[in-house]
């Protein structure tokens, strides 16, 4: 072999010894969570869906057509359809419609609208007591978006420039339009100023079956911030989605969006799903996905009510950095999870002496539920998940009602009662396993 054919091998290793390198040095992405079809959750309490994802589990709430505002968990996207209903908050309105679910200062708000007795449709703030999406909450009042105690509905926070906004749906004063306002926020329950109208239902696309603007959910990417939007009346299959693009200047003047001609969500007849909106946007639990939750109905008979379901697919993105939502998939269709999805592990506890299983007893999921010993059967509600606390100690988790293991009213006496209670990361709920 000549010295230059000995060069050209050695050359060719080092090349292929930096690229297995560079190969291995690369981060894996995570895989797909379990696959799933839509809708993720059936009707009645599914429509109008906000979906966040939070240390380890989505959380979900949608209208619910009564007083009350109930709350799903689950570590994956597949288990939000068999996962319980959980009463988190009772508004004492006659329906309560569109909640959304934020976390402001490691303290989590539900913005949802509400009808008392026939009296103007209006936007109510609860305040959870700690980090812990499930609450339990406090009611904080009304927000005041516009004058004289005026109609506002489908409130959702936005973030922009270092300060804290409102985005929501009110009938426009001069021309009685339906349309999209912003107001800001001295709190997150305590408007500083009345609304302001970003978009009105002028383009012929938002005026099917009835001119509206409804249900803004901010999505931000690349340094770039996109209002998204429902247009048209959800009467009808015509529903679907707008965007408009903050441009600069005060957020407050409808001159710094811009509003995109075409709509970028709406109807598939091929897939059979019609009038898709009123969406929210969540990110994979690796961060490096984009997902939208809207609802839809499966026939273009179907309009406003308890027949729209929950769907949920992936975002893509254009090559100009504009979100491309696609087009609603079938029911039919098999997707897989999103990105980073962790199942976690559950155990069953059974006494040695009488070989009965740890048991939520009869299915509770409000904070206080009871506590017994149950022939074990393998249900959720004796599977418990174990994590670390520390120092040598772990809290212990109900599958089915959320709630943790608790030495009820911190006795210290024998005999004391346990209890499950709203996990709080106390030393009440703090078990060491010998």
């Amino acid at each position: 072999m000549t010295v230059l054919c000995r060069r050209n091998v050695v050359a060719a290793f080092v090349v292929a010894l930096v690229l297995s390198l560079l190969v291995i040095a690369r981060p894996a992405h995570a895989a797909p969570g379990p696959s799933f079809t839509n809708p993720v959750v059936p009707a009645p309490n599914s429509a109008d869906p906000t979906l966040v994802f939070h240390n380890g589990f989505y959380y979900y709430v949608a209208t619910t057509w009564t007083s009350d505002v109930v709350m799903r968990r689950s570590a994956t996207i597949a288990g939000l359809r068999s996962a319980p209903e959980q009463v988190v908050h009772r508004t004492n309105g006659t329906t309560m419609w569109a909640p959304h679910l934020e976390q402001i200062n490691n303290r989590w708000y539900l913005y949802y609208s509400v009808e008392q007795s026939g009296a103007p449709r209006r936007t109510h703030v609860a305040e959870s007591a700690g980090s812990d999406p499930l609450g339990p909450y406090t009611y904080r009042g009304v927000l005041n978006l516009m004058p004289n105690n005026g109609w506002a509905i489908d409130a959702a926070v936005v973030r922009l420039n270092g300060a804290l906004y409102v985005t929501f749906s009110a009938f426009a004063p001069e021309d009685d339009l339906q349309s999209l306002y912003l107001a800001p926020l001295s709190n997150p329950w305590t408007a500083s100023a009345y609304g302001r109208r970003l978009s009105a239902p002028t383009l012929s696309w938002e005026r099917q079956n009835g001119a509206v603007n409804e249900g803004g959910f901010l999505l931000q990417r690349g340094g770039r911030t996109f209002l998204t939007y429902s247009a048209s009346h959800c009467n009808g299959p015509n529903y679907k989605i707008g965007m408009l693009e903050y441009r600069g200047g005060d957020p407050l003047n409808a001159s710094s969006w811009t509003k995109f001609p075409n709509p970028i969500f709406q109807r598939s007849d091929a897939n059979g799903v019609y009038g898709p909106g009123h969406h929210s946007f969540f990110t994979s639990p690796d961060g490096t996905e984009t997902w939208i939750a809207y609802h839809a109905n499966s026939s273009s008979s179907q309009g406003c009510g308890t027949t729209r379901t929950t769907r949920v697919q992936k975002v893509n993105w254009n090559a100009d950095g504009t979100p491309n939502l696609g087009v609603p998939v079938s029911t039919s269709t098999v997707l897989q999870g999103p990105s980073g999805e962790v199942t976690p592990s559950y155990v069953r506890i059974r006494n040695r002496h009488s070989d009965l299983c740890l048991d939520d007893y009869n299915w509770g999921t409000t904070p206080g539920a009871e506590v017994r010993q149950w022939t074990c059967n393998g249900l959720a509600v004796q599977q418990w998940r174990i994590t670390s606390a520390g120092d040598g100690y772990s809290t212990l988790v109900n599958r089915h009602s959320g709630l943790c293991l608790d030495d009820f009213e911190w006795a210290t006496d024998p005999g004391a009662e346990v209890r499950q209670w709203t996990c709080n990361d106390f030393a009440a709920q703090h078990w060491r396993i010998s």
